[in-house]
């Protein structure tokens, strides 16, 4: 990497060289085409260097960055040092960096449209956690659970799925979530060797076994109380078919699926709806502590003489999925019965993933044509109603024409995480977007690497991206251990305890 600021410049003049900018170039009306794309993308003031280089056969890049008296110059690919990229984002706060690029070909130089690289005041949560999985499951088993600081580039891992994987006796990890952003209170599933849900707890750590008689299953899909020590969980029993003609390689079901609540305190369990015509799924609290947004589709067999997973799979087009929500009174520990949301399938779509945001005003949701893994659907796109207007309406400015799927809020509320497959169809990769108090969001960017190659060369996929406020402590050996233990069983109760 080399780079040049103005203090650079004026030791190039007593004998050092750097890249500098091409006296002699023509001007082009074109954007340049470079990768990742940050052409005029809103940024957090704290985030780390944005890299990149020229998408397109050149014999040589140079780039220059400025913002107020600060310049950087780079060759080849734009690097940005640390610190003079921490000087540009200050000097541009609620503002912008003026990016030129110059080409190389044939030995001309083309100077491409300048862009802006806009530096919002708005900072965004220090770190982002998320799991880490090769696409369509080539090794299910070879999985992590990672954690990045957005500030820098460093990495780690939370939990690898390898730990307690051993040939036959194979393991899977998925679900990481956290109390309000809080990375001492986090909690995880891992599934088959070892199974069992991992709750962290400021220090404290324990396994539960979630299984029960009266339960359709063990807890999948949670959702943190804001401030009790109670999580809700859609509890499934699902099942996937993979194709070879369709263009959404994978299809993942849900055959049986309904909502429970789990006391950390008290070890107690209890349904919320049960019934077994409504496919429930993905919870989510809005910020009050007062209302659980959750998913559900309904269905009845048709054919009672044929396997129920069977019909699903045949019928599967016809699962669309609305939004609903239920009361609940913290006091009390009480929930009321569901009332209607959002209905995707008036519109003939499917409806998943409710997120609120922290200010309880927008609803954010993915939505496709049916089904709920819309993961694997390429016309999955982000939509958002204003909870206060109750207008619905779909984000063209942050979708894409492929996979727009699992998306979290910012503590803020300035910023939105989300998974793509943008790039090449086949990898999720975060994207950042930033949201303005009326709504609006601006164009989004991808989460920045050292090297701009970085998720080219990068075989796996970025899975259910969330936002913490600092990094997990707790090292992987320590859940392992605690993994290798039996479970802490649970208490089914009617209805949960004050």
């Amino acid at each position: 990497m080399k780079r040049l600021t103005y203090t650079a410049i004026a030791l190039a003049m007593m004998g050092c060289t750097g890249p500098a900018v091409p006296d002699v170039f023509t001007d082009s009306k074109e954007l340049p085409k470079i990768y990742p794309d940050y052409t005029d993308v809103t940024i957090p003031v704290n985030i780390a260097p944005l890299t990149f280089e020229l998408d397109e056969e050149a014999d040589g890049m140079i780039a220059r960055l400025a913002a107020g008296k600060e310049e950087i110059v780079m060759e080849d690919k734009a690097q940005p040092d640390p610190d003079d990229w921490r000087t540009l984002t200050e000097n541009a706060r609620g503002g912008a960096i003026s990016v030129d690029v110059y080409a190389r070909k044939a030995g001309q130089w083309t100077h491409y449209k300048p862009f802006k690289i806009y530096v919002s005041a708005d900072s965004i949560d220090s770190h982002l956690s998320y799991r880490l999985i090769y696409p369509s499951f080539v090794s299910y088993e070879e999985l992590t659970i990672n954690q990045r600081c957005l500030e820098n580039y460093d990495e780690s891992v939370i939990y690898d799925n390898i730990l307690c994987s051993f040939e036959k006796d194979g393991q899977c990890i998925n679900c990481h979530h956290y109390q309000q952003y809080n990375p001492e209170r986090m909690q995880f599933h891992a599934r088959q060797n070892h199974g069992g849900t991992v709750i962290a707890y400021d220090g404290k750590i324990k396994k539960v076994d979630m299984r029960h008689d009266s339960l359709l299953a063990a807890g999948v899909y949670p959702a943190w109380h804001p401030w009790l020590k109670l999580i809700v969980y859609s509890t499934n029993k699902t099942a996937q078919s993979f194709h070879t003609v369709h263009h959404n390689k994978i299809e993942v079901y849900d055959t049986k699926s309904d909502l429970i609540a789990y006391d950390i305190d008290k070890g107690e369990v209890t349904n919320l709806e049960n019934d077994s015509t409504e496919l429930d799924v993905f919870p989510a609290w809005a910020p009050d502590g007062k209302t659980l947004y959750y998913c559900s589709a309904h269905f009845e067999q048709k054919d009672p003489g044929k396997a129920r997973v069977t019909e699903i799979i045949n019928r599967a087009q016809e699962l669309k999925y609305n939004i609903y929500k239920k009361r609940f009174d913290p006091e009390t520990m009480t929930f009321g019965p569901r009332e209607l949301v959002f209905a995707a399938d008036s519109l003939n779509k499917s409806a998943t993933l409710p997120r609120i945001s922290p200010d309880g005003r927008y609803l954010m949701f993915a939505m496709a044509e049916f089904g709920v893994f819309h993961i694997w659907h390429h016309d999955a796109d982000l939509w958002m109603t204003d909870l206060q207007t109750n207008e619905t309406r779909c984000l063209k400015e942050i979708n894409s024409a492929d996979t727009e799927s699992y998306h979290s809020w910012s503590s803020s509320g300035r910023w939105v995480v989300f998974s793509s497959r943008r790039d090449d169809g086949t990898h999720t990769r975060p994207f950042f977007a930033h949201i303005d108090k009326e709504g609006r969001f601006a164009k989004p960017f991808e989460l920045p690497s050292a090297d701009p190659d970085f998720h080219r060369l990068f075989g796996k996929c970025y899975n259910i991206p969330e936002f913490m406020r600092g990094p997990v402590s707790i090292k992987p050996q320590t859940f392992a251990d605690v993994l290798k233990d039996d479970g802490e069983p649970v208490k089914y109760v009617h209805r949960l305890s004050k």
